[in-house]
């Protein structure tokens, strides 16, 4: 038995020691359970069950006692509940009985709902009807303090607006019945109203334009309104502008007579500058620029409410019109200026001064204004003075130009020619000169005005001269002075390249005459002569008279002796050449053209069928390296 029981707890231990009892929660919340109510270790089965009982026990007994407060609460809400109840059934039956004693009064009160809906519709009818068709009493009252009065207010404007659509209003309701006879007399009344309206608006314009011709001035805002408003009736509108020019032209030709005669501020009258008349008309012209800038400013401030495509053509005309009365006085001064200048180059300086600001102008009033066209004027008067002028200052310059000195440079006059030309030509560097559109016409018009006359001069003289060689060095020397002023200059390339061409001429005539020179020193030339028209049906040329082995040996020999010195072999005109390079291209050409001649007179020399002896003659190689030495790499 013993044995038994001890197979049975084994196999109750194993089952227990396989189940994983760790893992499972169950197990361990119940054991947590179970071991608050043990309180000793070795309690046994049955000791357990009745713990388990009693508590079991204890628990039924507080869920009773729960049970039981539970229970007391909800007989009380069951009490209130039917108390609620009994009040609802009282309410409602007082509600039914006041429902039955009022229907009849909510049925008075929908009828006069509605009489109140349909009486409401034809006030807001009416209404609209007078917001429509007619003014209010208060803006009858603005409308006639200013017709009456002349009274221009805000208001006022409202009021005009509100009359431009009541027109509009009739006119519409015309176009649906037009044969209506109120409606008539309605647009009659209306547009007599609204040509009052303006007409008061017009004389309340004019009125505050005259006084706009003070220096200081700030636009009234109502102003500016009522300009606005003109603007639709155009003949109102031009008359108000030219009543507006009118004021401001009197106040600008004011301002330009004191400025002239007694300046401004700390500044000196411009008077003071006659005597100077670049400094004079620039003077007076930056101030009328400055001053048509502020009447741009306060036009465009006057005309601001109005449409842009409106405000620059009005800008333009009215400023036009306010820059008249400074065209007589400015015309005036400058002209009797230019009478007295005699000097061309301020000349050319004004010519281009009048133009700049012609086409400055052009852009702030108009091609037509007659301040441009006083510009271009004086343009016309300036240049044409400046080319007689220039031209007869060329004239007396080069009247009686003397034969050149010893050293072949340019004379005075030559020199004094070239410094005109150039002062005239800087002139280029001024701002004004911007506006001359086409230069190069300029250009060539002031070089045929100095640079023709000045190269007939220099072809006089040289036909004075009885050396070709001083007369080209001499033509060189004016060519390249000429070449060194106008080379800085735009629009100068037809120029440059005729002059280039008449160097080059003289360089050929100076590159000819210096290597005859040489081969005439050393007794070459007629050999070289013989040597180019020889042909081969002549015969040997050792065999033609003056080209014996003995003489082409001694013209070697004297050959030789320019190439261990050529510099003394070179005419003394080489060194008057006041241009390096040119002297440089003249020698480099003479050489080649020596070298190029050598090589003729060589090559019949070296050739058998000429029958000459071995005389010692010299590569043309050794001649070029001698002649023409490589520069250094």
């Amino acid at each position: 038995m013993a044995h038994k029981d001890a197979a049975l707890l084994k196999k109750r231990v194993d089952k227990l020691m396989v189940s994983k009892l760790e893992e499972d929660e169950e197990f361990i919340e119940t054991m947590n359970y179970v071991t608050d109510l043990i309180s000793e270790h070795n309690i046994d089965e049955r000791s357990l069950k009745l713990a388990l009982q009693d508590r079991e026990l204890q628990m039924n007994r507080k869920f009773l006692e729960n049970f039981g407060k539970m229970n007391d609460s909800v007989q009380e809400f069951v009490e209130k509940i039917e108390n609620m109840n009994k009040i609802c059934t009282e309410l409602t039956s007082r509600i039914q009985t006041n429902k039955e004693k009022t229907k009849d009064l909510l049925t008075k009160t929908a009828a006069l709902q509605q009489e109140k809906k349909q009486l409401v519709t034809e006030r807001n009818y009416i209404d609209d009807f007078f917001n429509k068709y007619s003014l209010t009493n208060n803006e009858e009252m603005i409308m006639g303090s200013a017709i009456n009065e002349g009274i221009i207010s805000d208001s006022f404007f409202k009021v005009l607006r509100k009359l431009s659509a009541i027109q509009q209003n009739i006119s519409s309701a015309l176009t649906v019945d037009p044969d209506s006879t109120a409606l008539q007399e309605m647009k009659r009344q209306v547009e007599e109203k609204d040509e009052a309206a303006f007409s008061a608006l017009f004389s309340f314009a004019q009125r505050e334009c005259r006084l706009l011709n003070v220096e200081f001035l700030e636009l009234k805002p109502i102003l500016h309104m009522a300009v606005e408003a003109l603007q639709p009736r155009e003949k109102l509108f031009e008359v108000v502008l030219e009543e507006y020019s009118a004021a401001r032209r009197s106040f600008v030709v004011r301002a330009y007579i004191d400025v002239l005669t007694k300046g401004k501020g700390l500044s000196k009258p411009i008077e003071h500058l006659s005597g100077d008349p670049l400094r004079y008309a620039s003077d007076m012209l930056v101030w009328i620029h400055q001053a048509l800038e502020g009447e741009v400013e306060l036009l465009q401030a006057l005309l601001r409410s109005c449409p842009t495509e409106v405000i620059t053509p009005t800008s333009k005309k009215t400023l036009a019109s306010i820059s008249e009365a400074l065209c007589q006085p400015l015309k005036l001064r400058i002209e009797q200026n230019l009478s007295r200048e005699t000097n061309s180059v301020v000349l050319y300086r004004l010519s281009s001064l009048f133009l700049y600001y012609s086409r400055h102008f052009e852009y702030s009033t108009s091609v037509e204004s007659m301040l441009v066209r006083t510009l271009k004027g004086l343009y016309e008067l300036a240049s044409n003075m400046f080319y007689s002028v220039v031209g007869s200052t060329v004239q007396k310059i080069l009247s009686n130009v003397p034969v050149p000195d010893y050293d072949l440079l340019p004379v005075n006059a030559i020199n004094q020619t070239l410094f005109l030309l150039r002062d005239i030509l800087e002139s280029q560097n001024d701002g004004a000169f911007t506006a001359i559109v086409d230069k190069k016409e300029t250009y060539a018009r002031i070089f045929n005005h100095v640079l023709d006359p000045l190269n007939q001069s220099i072809q006089l003289v040289c036909s004075n001269m009885h050396n070709p060689l001083d007369v080209a060095v001499y033509m060189l020397n004016c060519l390249n002075a000429i070449r060194t002023v106008i080379i800085m200059y735009q629009y100068t390339d037809n120029k440059l390249e005729m002059i280039k061409a008449q160097i080059e001429a003289n360089e050929d005539v100076l590159v000819s005459e210096q290597a005859s020179t040489v081969f005439i020193k050393c007794s070459m030339l007629d050999i070289y002569t013989k040597c180019v028209a020889h042909q081969q049906n002549q015969g040997p040329l050792a065999h033609i008279q003056g080209m014996e082995p003995d003489r082409i040996k001694d013209s070697l020999v004297q050959f030789d002796q320019f190439l261990a010195k050529p510099e003394g072999y070179q005419a003394h005109q080489m060194v008057k050449i006041s241009s390096a390079r040119s002297r440089e291209t003249v020698q480099k050409r003479t050489a080649e053209h020596i070298v190029t001649a050598y090589k003729i007179i060589h090559d019949k020399i070296v050739d058998p069928s000429n029958l000459y002896p071995d005389l010692g003659v010299k590569s043309v190689e050794e001649v070029s390296n001698i002649l023409l030495p490589q520069s250094p790499q």
